[in-house]
Formats: structure tokens, sequence, C-alpha cells
């Protein structure tokens, strides 16, 4: 884990050293843009449905900055999964087209499994996530695949640390 640390740090502090170079109006909430993501997913006794409103702050061209929410709920016949949390991301288009981000996510978790003929199990953690992504942009929307560092494939809600993601900002 230790090897991904110095890649997110460059990130986002090579984005923070972009951000002193201002093309400022001096309006901060004319830099606030607003986005996220929404998710549905049907299946054989499954469902699936997720949302993540976010915010970011535009330093200047090449930098944000940002937060966003997080929450998830799963149904797969009697078993359910619930996980909520918030995170902090970081974007940088060193040309308009790529964006590479960092992004902590601090997810809460639980989980309730109803076995046949055994005593319901319930577990409840806290899951940390720090991904790492690379995308093509034109400014509003993001398409690319992410990494997360610090998958545990026995505790995460997803069944592989590479994710695509399709993000959108106004």
């Amino acid at each position: 884990m230790k090897k991904y640390i110095l890649p997110f740090v460059i990130l986002l502090f090579g984005g923070i050293c972009y951000s002193q170079v201002s093309y400022s109006d001096g309006n901060f909430w004319s830099k606030v843009r607003y986005g996220g993501g929404l998710g549905l997913g049907f299946g054989n006794n499954s469902f699936n449905a997720a949302i993540s409103p976010s915010a970011i702050y535009q330093a200047n061209p090449y930098f944000a900055i940002g937060t966003g929410l997080s929450f998830n709920y799963s149904k797969f016949r009697d078993s359910r999964l619930t996980a909520y949390g918030g995170s902090l991301i970081s974007l940088v288009n060193p040309i308009r087209e790529l964006q590479l981000s960092a992004e902590f996510e601090q997810l809460r978790v639980n989980q309730r499994l109803e076995l046949d003929g055994s005593p319901d199990l319930e577990d409840n953690y806290w899951l940390p996530a720090l991904y790492l992504g690379i995308g093509y942009s034109n400014q509003n929307v993001t398409v690319g695949i992410r990494y997360d560092v610090l998958f545990d494939e026995g505790r995460s809600i997803y069944a592989d640390p590479w994710a695509p993601f399709v993000r959108v900002f106004f």
C-alpha cells in the first residue's frame, strides 16, 4: 500500500501548485461545479441502487478539488447491504482531454445475510477506499477507469479493484 501513497501525494500537491496560477474573477461560487453519479442494477433475485452527489472547486483550468456523498443499497435474495459515507476528490487535467484523479472514500457498511436454516448474520464496519483514476474529458463529462489501491477482497462492496466510471459536472 505504501508504494501507492507517493503518486497520490504527487497528484494532490501537484494540483495545488497548479492552482496557484489563478484565472480568478474573485468570486468563489462562480468556480464551484456540481455533479455526481447514479446507478441502478437488476438481476436474478437482486437489486442495486446508488447515488453519489458531489461538488468541486475549479481552482484553475488544470486543477479541481472537492467533496462528495455516497449511498448504495443492494439486495440479493433475502440478504441486504447498505453503504453510505463521504469522499474527498482531486482532479488534475495536465492537458484538456486527459483527467487524472485521486479520491479517498470512507463508507459505513451495514450488511445482513439471511441464511436458510441458520440465524441471520450481521456485519457493520467502516470501509476506506483510495481510487486513482485516468480518463478522457471534455471538461463536463469524463469517461475513464479507476483503481482502488486499498481494495480488500473480503470486505469491499465491489467485486474488483478496477472500476469504469463516468463523471459529470455542470
